[in-house]
């Protein structure tokens, strides 16, 4: 690889140590090979990503969501590296990345596409556009009552309902804030929409799940209360009143490296599953 990328969550390296080490690992390792740096997903622009090859990722979960939002359009696989605390969507462990570099030299390695959402708010005055790897949450204010939704699919009405949000969600997902709601497990390489109310008044609503080629528009039936979007959990705006929410699926992907003894299951149980278990069990 001529041109590789190292982006790292600055609050997680105050110091710029472990920049420091990365960078010299991937120099010993990758000799012949161009690198820049970033720091929080701050880019140099087109000209620089256009022709980069890999991005090695230093923080968490949301140090790779957001660098997926930055690159997605150039299309640029992500190695991420866990140096915070989960690290569920991560390759390696920050005591693999020297295996992980030789593994990648020598093309052992695969390319896993993780679908993104599009989500487009619209109302008389204007429309504002967002990539999402994994939700869009619309939600209440902390004081404020439930809120109607109206939920269409393809613009045909799916349902009604009083809650105090709603997720619509990638596979990527459908662990994160979806899997709290009460939402299922989506396997991360399918191409689906999840739709999961928030806390809704009627017991009996669950989780959609949809194909990826639909289209889901939220409307919101009741704006006395204020209504807020966030992408990612992230990026977070104030609703206008009479603002539509359109989401589909997005024409660009996130793409992650994964070394050919990645076990998918394998970090699930040990980093969602075992780990709730031992979050419940805190007390016993």
């Amino acid at each position: 690889m001529r041109y590789i990328g190292l982006n790292i969550n600055s609050s997680k390296d105050k110091t710029g140590s472990i920049l420091k080490e990365v960078r010299s690992c991937v120099e010993r390792i990758f000799t012949d090979s161009i690198i820049y740096t970033f720091k929080d997903s701050e880019t140099e622009g087109d000209s620089v990503l256009d022709k980069m090859q890999m991005m090695i990722t230093l923080g968490g979960d949301g140090t790779i969501i957001r660098t997926a939002r930055a690159l997605c359009k150039h299309n640029i696989p992500i190695l991420g590296v866990n140096i915070g605390n989960l690290g569920f969507l991560a390759s390696v462990e920050k005591e693999e990345l020297v295996r992980a570099l030789l593994q990648i030299k020598e093309n052992n390695y695969n390319v896993e596409n993780r679908i993104m959402l599009r989500c487009e708010i619209s109302n008389k005055e204007k429309s504002l556009v967002y990539a999402s790897l994994n939700d869009i949450v619309l939600s209440k204010g902390a004081l404020a009552r439930m809120v109607k939704y109206q939920i269409k699919v393809d613009n045909n009405l799916y349902t009604e309902f009083n809650a105090d949000g709603v997720i619509v969600s990638t596979p990527t997902g459908s662990t994160a804030y979806a899997l709290s709601a009460g939402g299922p497990i989506l396997y991360p390489t399918l191409s689906l929409i999840e739709v999961t109310p928030i806390c809704p008044q009627s017991p009996g609503l669950r989780s959609l799940v949809l194909d990826s080629k639909s289209t889901v528009q939220v409307l919101i039936q009741d704006w006395n209360e204020s209504i807020f979007l966030t992408v990612d959990g992230q990026e977070s705006l104030k609703l206008d009143k009479g603002s539509v929410i359109t989401i589909s699926l997005s024409d660009w992907k996130c793409s992650l490296i994964r070394l050919k003894n990645y076990d998918y299951f394998n970090v699930l149980r040990d980093k969602i599953i075992w780990r709730t278990r031992e979050i419940n069990c805190e007390g016993d």
